[in-house]
């Protein structure tokens, strides 16, 4: 199918200005994914530990069991709690709302469930009494009434007397067809309720490559089309029901209430104000429809869902719809009323349309959520990013879903001319541009956090033990702060407590992984962006994940990616001695030191408290400082940013220093030292390795190039001497003649044929440099990888194994060398497309479609997991490194024109180094390496711990 590589495709969309581009709402896009409403659903089958893997990780998993109920009894949260049980389904679809301001998931049949609008909390239950609804009343005096849903088995646990089991559960939904293309999807209803009114929903969200504005906020928008295929005149009410809740137990913990709203350009609704329990922050939503020409809208603002607090029932809502078509003659009170401990209050919009034979008409909804802070367990405060445009008093609510109502058909026209070339190009098989879009929803439902960049307030929760006071006369607080602003007292004491502790903590901002400070005087201050590694995985920013998933960002979202990356550059040369406990040894080490990058950015601190893994002493890792390298030079490429290059160069360059004391013999590599000291955190590798060895050689040659960029002539001569020594070492000591060895200990798995074999090769090529190994070797490796690691499993329809052995069986040295990767045989297709193997490419990346998004497969639309094993198995549901699918995307376009427009195209000869620079520039570089090379810490496990782990590994053995 494919002669060449596919050139200049996906190329940078910049919706800068107003696009002229006509988006009809009620018909999808050319390519969707799709499913019957009345679909069955595949349940997800979670992985199981074989008996060898039980006493391997036997140790871990008892200190894991102490950690979690030990961060448990702080108010905080381990980076991994498998104790703890959460649900698990499989009819997700697309999510709502932007980036970063919280998610709300919605399923595939029309329920709202997976709430993440307190990340790294999640709540995956729906909430049922949430739903859109249809009534038709047409001449001939016929009448038909439904919950655009099928009915939940859980609603018979309901009152079905007076509350949402008492409605109109009539949808089958074995005529109607939900299609999804993230951020959007339509869901066509035909013939339901009526069977001659054809009923189109289509939702869009704020998802807008290259807009840092729209694309933070939290809102979605959902327009109807419908269209009477009778012969009589159809009266229409659509209904738009939604609950006081945020998912779980806070739906009843009293205190809540709602108020109507009515605002400009014939928008109506309610707002729902939520006092969340358990010391979250507030929230509000408001739920909106537009009054056009001959749409009316009409609110119900308080109805009861469940409970015995007194007021108009569900029951009593849903029969003023049925019998007059709008809230009109609804006797509602318009006093807000509070929720009552135990009860459930809801809302409603509705809006009420004639449609003529033959005719179509449209109506809108909106629902937006303004909830503007986030506070972490350590008491830290942040805005989110949308506050720039609507400020954070914690009222803009009503706002925003006006504004969606009146900007979203701008978003869809960006969208629209994003997506389309992509879908049009005939060349690509028809499930990749489905994939490659939908993949994107981990964006908005992976934990995302985007504040406005300003630093946080701290809560008397942060101060712990510290002595201060509000009196501005011992801190010089600002002369204006007595004076009420509008006798508003609450905005003063606020201002001097945050004036107070600002100051109380200045001092401690310095000592923060905050890349802000990287900024020159006028950049643009894009804020800060954390997503978590996995809804189960619950680190911010894991940089080794980071590595697959930032594709997706620097293709799509460049001022973000560029801001992870300082953030990183900034945490490098951060030191916390405080001392943490590893879960796989027992050893107590230092928390981060001077010069190794962070495994993430924390946990219950992001920014000041990082590295919140434990498993391992990520100090000690070999691939993280690569790949911090390699993603930072591929960050210049891309966006041509030689500000941002000279800022981080200094990390860079300390990043290199700190590696060098993993080259025990002198030759120029690096070794892995015998535990799993790389992202395959339970697959232990020793001496010279493919995987390690790779991304080094290639981050050797990223590191001269960058200096090349910044114009340090020397380093750029060292770094490239460095890189042509260690690139034959990799090759004489790692190639067997048909690929790389996994690597050179001589165990009975060295000769393991791992699927990630040529990471360093991938981003080489990636970022326009010199291959790190010869163009036949590689094809050749990427020959046996696919004969052996894809189709020997399952006919190619399951993905890449992490590791075979030669004689085609799995490798089963640990549980992590029998799993399928997704993110990584996503890397491993587009390393495929750079070498021109394209065909084998997407037969390889089809096997993670046909596993997780296709009808016969697992499960996993919209919650793709980290992997799954050789009996279907999954680990990890809803992961970062999927995004890597955008790594083929980035190797199907061009990039060697961004390379010599900057003058980064590179060396194609060995310059010719004068050797007392370069001896001069060795020993300043040795220098450096010495004074951060790590201490021989001697172990702090108590005997029974040693006796424990060694026993566990006798009876292993």
């Amino acid at each position: 199918m494919f002669e060449e590589k596919i050139m200049d495709i996906g190329e940078d969309v910049k919706p800068l200005n107003s696009s002229d581009t006509k988006v009809d709402p009620a018909v999808p896009a050319s390519l969707t994914w799709q499913r019957k409403i009345d679909s069955d659903v595949k349940a997800p089958r979670e992985f199981n530990l074989s008996v060898k893997e039980i006493f391997q990780l036997a140790p871990v998993g008892i200190r894991l069991w102490f950690l979690c109920r030990e961060e448990a009894a702080k108010g905080r949260l381990a980076f991994i709690d498998p104790f703890s049980k959460h649900s698990v389904t499989s009819s997700h679809g697309v999510p709502l709302g932007g980036i970063g301001a919280g998610s709300i998931g919605r399923s595939f049949k029309g329920e709202f469930q997976r709430w993440q609008l307190f990340p790294p909390k999640c709540e995956d239950e729906p909430v049922l009494a949430n739903q859109f609804s249809a009534f038709v009343s047409r001449a001939n005096g016929k009448k038909y009434s439904s919950v655009l849903c099928p009915r939940n088995p859980k609603l018979d646990k309901q009152d079905s007397e007076s509350g949402i089991g008492s409605w109109d559960w009539n949808l089958k939904g074995d005529k109607s067809t939900y299609h999804a293309l993230y951020p959007r999807s339509w869901t066509m209803y035909e013939g339901e309720p009526d069977p001659e009114l054809r009923i189109v929903c289509r939702q869009v969200s704020p998802f807008i490559p290259h807009n840092y504005k729209e694309s933070s906020f939290p809102v979605s928008v959902f327009t109807f089309t419908l269209h009477n295929l009778g012969n009589t005149t159809a009266d229409v009410t659509l209904l738009f029901t939604w609950a006081n809740s945020v998912g779980g137990d806070s739906e009843f913990s009293g205190g809540h209430y709602n108020s109507k709203i009515t605002m400009n350009d014939g928008v109506q609704g309610v707002l729902l104000h939520h006092k969340t329990a358990n010391g979250l922050p507030s929230l509000s939503y408001a739920i909106s429809a537009q009054a056009t020409d001959g749409v009316s809208v009409s609110a119900c603002p308080f109805f009861i869902v469940s409970g015995k607090q007194d007021g108009i029932t569900a029951k009593d809502m849903w029969q003023a719809v049925k019998e007059n078509g709008s809230f009109d003659h609804l006797k509602a009170s318009e006093a807000s009323m509070q929720s009552d401990h135990g009860s459930s209050i809801g809302a409603a919009v509705a809006a009420s349309v004639t449609v003529l034979p033959g005719e179509s008409r449209i109506v809108t909804f909106s629902l937006a959520w303004d909830c503007p802070e986030v506070q972490f367990p350590s008491g830290k405060i942040y805005s989110r990013r949308y506050t720039k445009f609507y400020g954070n008093n914690g009222d803009a609510a009503a706002q925003i879903a006006h504004d969606a109502i009146l900007g979203h058909s701008q978003w869809e026209s960006w969208i629209e001319d994003w997506q389309r070339p992509i879908l049009e190009d005939k060349r690509l098989p028809a499930w990749y541009p489905v994939t490659l879009f939908n993949e994107l929803y981990y964006l908005n439902s992976g934990g995302t956090l985007w504040t406005d960049g300003s630093s946080p307030v701290h809560s008397l929760a942060g101060v712990r033990e510290k002595k201060f006071s509000l009196d501005k006369s011992q801190l010089g607080l600002k002369n204006d702060i007595d004076v009420p602003h509008q006798n508003d007292t609450a905005v003063s004491v606020l201002e001097k407590m945050a004036s107070t502790l600002e100051e109380l903590h200045a001092s401690t901002t310095s000592n923060s992984a905050f890349g802000t400070k990287l900024l020159e005087e006028g950049e643009e201050n894009i804020g800060h962006f954390l997503y978590l590694e996995g809804i189960e995985y619950r680190m911010w920013n894991t940089y080794d994940v980071h590595f697959y998933a930032s594709f997706a960002l620097v293709m799509l979202f460049p001022k973000l990616e560029l801001s992870i990356q300082r953030d990183f550059a900034a945490a490098v040369m951060l030191h916390d001695p405080t001392k943490v406990k590893t879960l796989s040894e027992g050893q107590w080490v230092q928390r981060k030191v001077l010069g190794a990058v962070p495994h993430d950015l924390g946990i219950n601190d992001p920014w000041f408290e990082v590295n919140g893994y434990t498993l391992h002493n990520t100090d000690r890792w070999k691939d993280l400082n690569p790949k911090f390298v390699l993603q930072v030079y591929r960050d210049v490429v891309a966006t041509g940013d030689k500000k941002f290059a000279s800022a981080v160069w200094p990390s860079v360059y300390v990043a290199m220093a700190y590696m060098a004391q993993f080259d025990k013999d002198g030759d120029g590599m690096i070794e892995n030292e015998g535990f799993p000291d790389q992202t395959y955190d339970t697959w232990s590798a020793s001496g010279v390795s493919a995987y390690c060895g790779g991304l080094w050689v290639a981050a050797l040659q990223a590191a001269s190039a960058l200096a090349r960029v910044v114009g340090d002539k020397n380093s750029q001569d060292y770094f490239w001497s460095k890189f042509q020594k260690a690139k034959v070492v990799y090759e004489k000591k790692l190639w067997n003649g048909s690929y790389f060895n996994y690597d050179n200990s001589g165990s009975q798995y060295s000769s393991t044929i791992q699927a990630d074999q040529l990471a360093g090769q991938w981003y080489a090529r990636a970022s326009g440099l010199l291959p790190i190994v010869d163009e036949d070797k590689a094809r050749t490796a990427l020959e046996k990888v696919y004969n052996y690691n894809v189709m020997k499993i399952k006919d190619g329809k399951r993905g890449a194994v992490n590791g075979m052995h030669p004689n085609g069986k799995v490798d089963t040295a640990s549980m992590q060398s029998r799993e399928i990767w997704s993110g990584v045989t996503y890397a491993l297709s587009a390393t495929m497309i750079q070498e021109g193997l394209v065909e084998m490419a997407f037969q390889t990346a089809s096997g993670i479609y046909e596993a997780a998004w296709s009808e016969t497969g697992l499960g996993y639309s919209f919650q793709t997991p980290e992997s799954w094993n050789t009996v279907d198995e999954y680990r990890s549901l809803t992961y970062m490194r999927p995004l890597a699918i955008w790594a083929m995307q980035w190797a199907l376009t061009k990039t060697s024109q961004k390379q010599e427009q900057l003058g980064l195209e590179p060396e194609q000869q060995e310059p010719e180094l004068e050797p007392s620079s370069s001896m001069k520039h060795d020993i300043g570089f040795s220098r450096v390496s010495r004074l951060l090379s790590l201490p021989n810490e001697a172990s702090a496990k108590s005997t029974l711990q040693t006796l424990f782990d060694y026993t566990c590994r006798r009876m292993m053995s």
